[in-house]
């Protein structure tokens, strides 16, 4: 079994695929020691990590090289967020998505909603093109990629979000997506809901109220992802340790607290 073929034998597995967000290969690797089956990238962690702001900031191909990097030092599968695809032309979003098929990526995340000075969702028509055509290229080069479809109604805070991405779990399911990705998805009746409306996976995030990995697996989520969680708690972390410093005057605490080799 390959790894595109774990990855997707992961989303159907009994309990949730936890999935770790990754932004370096240092990251990676760690989650990879502590037993975690696939890592993905955040597109934000990744980005700032390389002095960028998310929203497609950051160049694709310099995303590409630390996407290669991380690749040659995990043995486990590979997702990358993709936020809308680097591109507004179709015919460079799939030149994209091969870029990474070549570098081993088994899957990705796209997204229908389009960050702007305000963000907003781009019409569901619309990004079924999208989702249809990487679908095609994909068949038609005989590349297989699990194109896990986020669908930004809960980002954008539509007034009447489960509505509209129950609308759209149908149009995306019907334009090849592998999975639905649903950001900001907490309430257990409207989980309950968006599982119930679709046969494909559902994929939920890191957020402070969403229910426990057994409550979401009782539920029928398939996927958990962290999303920037653990990035921006790593960053806070630094922080403290450099205060620690300035407050002690001192480096031991350090070694003692973390214990580290002397």
């Amino acid at each position: 079994m390959n790894y595109y073929e774990k990855f997707v034998q992961l989303h159907y597995s009994e309990e949730p695929l936890l999935i770790g967000n990754v932004w370096d290969v240092i990251s990676a690797k760690a989650f990879e020691q502590k037993g975690f089956k696939a890592i993905a990238t955040s597109s934000a962690a990744l980005a700032r990590t390389m002095g960028y702001e998310d929203g497609e900031q950051i160049p694709f191909e310099l995303l590409s090289k630390m996407v290669e990097r991380i690749i040659s030092n995990i043995a486990i599968p590979l997702s990358v967020d993709m936020e809308g695809g680097y591109s507004k032309n179709i015919e460079e979003i799939n030149q994209n998505i091969e870029k990474l098929y070549f570098l081993g990526v088994v899957g990705i995340n796209i997204e229908d909603s389009v960050k702007a000075q305000k963000p907003y969702i781009q019409p569901a028509d619309d990004f079924k093109k999208i989702l249809s055509s990487i679908r095609e290229n994909l068949e038609k080069k005989n590349m297989n990629m699990y194109i896990n479809a986020r669908t930004d109604a809960y980002v954008v805070k539509l007034p009447s979000p489960l509505e509209e991405t129950l609308k759209r779990i149908k149009v995306y399911e019907t334009a090849g997506a592998s999975g639905i990705f649903v950001p900001f998805l907490s309430n257990k009746d409207e989980i309950k809901e968006v599982v119930q409306s679709t046969k494909l996976p559902v994929n939920v995030f890191a957020t402070p109220s969403l229910p426990s990995f057994g409550e979401l697996a009782k539920l029928g989520i398939k996927r958990i992802s962290m999303a920037t969680v653990v990035h921006r708690a790593t960053i806070f972390s630094i922080e403290k340790i450099i205060q620690t410093i300035l407050d002690e005057q001192s480096f031991r605490s350090l070694y003692e607290t973390y214990n580290l080799p002397r």
